[in-house]
């Protein structure tokens, strides 16, 4: 799959079967957001892979999306860390690159997930719930899986009402 069918065809996926998702994949899935770019290449990103059924409910528990993570095969929590990060703008927009090619990288698995960022209302118990220190800040939840269904359907907002100046 090239990368501009990978951004135009990706779609947020919330039902999934009850196939796993394998270290592989996961390994694989990491490896693509570690490739994001950030300010001098700091790399503030830091991932948390839940796959126990138990402490996915427990993260679960934490958002009104619960029945996504408990239908997943694996939830990865991202976080940035607070102690490489220099200036709050560019890392999390580093984040949000990071993210993006973590889902990137999940659709051209043949997996499906989506983005949660609800959760992050929460953040503090879900450090606890993960067991990690205040220094790691949660940016969203990826629940991730073999998709159910393949036919979400999406649009977007044409140029003319986008591109404010062009000059």
């Amino acid at each position: 799959m090239d990368v501009l069918e990978a951004i135009y065809t990706r779609r947020s996926v919330r039902d999934y079967t009850d196939e796993p998702v394998t270290p592989e994949q996961v390994q694989e899935i990491l490896r693509a957001g570690s490739w994001a770019p950030s300010g001098l290449n700091n790399q503030p990103w830091r991932f948390v892979v839940v796959r126990s059924e138990g402490k996915r409910r427990e993260l679960a528990s934490l958002t009104k999306y619960r029945r996504i993570i408990v239908g997943a095969s694996v939830a990865i929590a991202v976080f940035s860390d607070r102690e490489v990060m220099y200036n709050d703008t560019k890392d999390h927009q580093a984040m949000g690159a990071c993210l993006q090619n973590m889902l990137l990288a999940i659709h051209g698995l043949g997996l499906g997930a989506v983005w949660l960022g609800e959760i992050v209302s929460r953040s503090a118990e879900v450090n606890a719930v993960l067991e990690l220190p205040a220094r790691h800040e949660l940016m969203a939840v990826l629940a991730v899986g073999h998709p159910a269904s393949r036919n979400q359907r999406s649009s977007r907002k044409g140029m003319e009402e986008l591109l404010l100046k062009e000059f």
